[in-house]
């Protein structure tokens, strides 16, 4: 789009099907290669990306002419299938249905960047549910319980 110019940081979330631990500290680098490239094909930029077994956080600055739904449906339909044809889990993964995402502005992004490479000392303390919830309502967007991930506790 010519003459249009943007600043459009937004924080991603999404959890594994059943939340489930199945995305292994091995392959996390190569999975965190490999959803970078799909957001790049997107002419997206990927500022931070962190997979945790069972959720995967990327904070991105988004050009105006993409969804957010689109991105998400790009990336989990994409890494499920590299994850598959991997064959890093038994059975066939996927990821849960639904997403979480936040806006930030410029001054936010390094604060949102370290948050989102330090989530394994962040979960060592706080649960995911516990997380998710508090990004809700910090946000202050209005979620009805019954459509929120599956959770484990």
């Amino acid at each position: 789009m010519a003459n249009t110019y943007s600043q459009i940081y937004i924080q991603i979330v999404f959890a594994v099907e059943g939340r489930q631990n199945l995305i292994e500290k091995q392959n996390r680098e190569e999975l965190h290669k490999y959803i970078s490239g799909i957001v790049n094909k997107r002419n997206t930029k990927m500022l931070s990306i962190f997979c945790m077994p069972d959720h995967t956080h990327l904070l991105v600055g988004l050009k105006p002419s993409l969804s957010i739904s689109d991105l998400v449906r790009d990336i989990k339909s994409g890494s499920s299938n590299f994850i598959n044809e991997k064959r890093w889990v038994r059975g066939h993964f996927n990821w849960q249905e639904g997403f979480g995402a936040f806006s930030y502005s410029r001054s936010q992004i390094d604060r949102v960047c370290k948050y989102i490479m330090n989530q394994e000392v962040h979960h060592a303390k706080k649960s995911f549910k516990h997380e998710y919830i508090g990004f809700l309502k910090n946000f202050q967007v209005e979620y009805d319980d019954e459509y929120l991930f599956d959770w484990v506790d």
